[in-house]
């Protein structure tokens, strides 16, 4: 066996009943986890787009954001954690999961309209994913004028 295969395979041999005790097993949960894990990513790709855009970008502000992210990915395995205690199904794991995934869905859309690429969707659309995350465009809004300010 070569090397990079011995690494593999003594890495997945950690990494799976660590993954497994902390979130649960089954392709639900993997693939709730890989969803999470996406729309993390398309939230980072596009909030950083937006700070660019608007000359907020600090990484300051980013390296927190990295602290943050594995808040967010631990809070369901918390909710699992919870769901063994109690001997529930999944449930906050589930509610905890959906959750943040409704939250990071809202935080991307908002930062792909803050990032001016709200033109490549139809105004009947734009108009009604604006309605949806006025409040979040506008917290992001407010958080990047401070940041503005902390940059003079």
């Amino acid at each position: 066996m070569s090397v990079e295969k011995t690494i593999a395979s003594i890495t997945g041999a950690l990494l799976i009943p660590i993954f497994e005790f902390l979130y649960g097993e089954g392709d639900v949960v993997i693939y709730t986890m890989a969803a999470l894990l996406f729309f993390v990513v398309m939230d980072w790709i596009s909030g950083t787009r937006a700070s660019k855009k608007d000359d907020t970008y600090l990484s300051k502000y980013g390296i927190d954001g990295i602290f943050r992210t594995f808040f967010i990915l631990l809070l369901p395995a918390g909710g699992h954690l919870l769901d063994m205690i109690v001997g529930s199904p999944g449930v906050m794991f589930g509610l905890l999961s959906f959750g943040i995934i409704y939250h990071l869905i809202q935080s991307m859309t908002a930062n792909a309209i803050r990032a001016g690429w709200g033109q490549w969707v139809p105004d009947w659309l734009l108009t009604k994913l604006t309605e949806w995350v006025k409040a979040e465009i506008e917290n992001k809004m407010r958080r990047a004028e401070k940041r503005k300010e902390d940059l003079k």
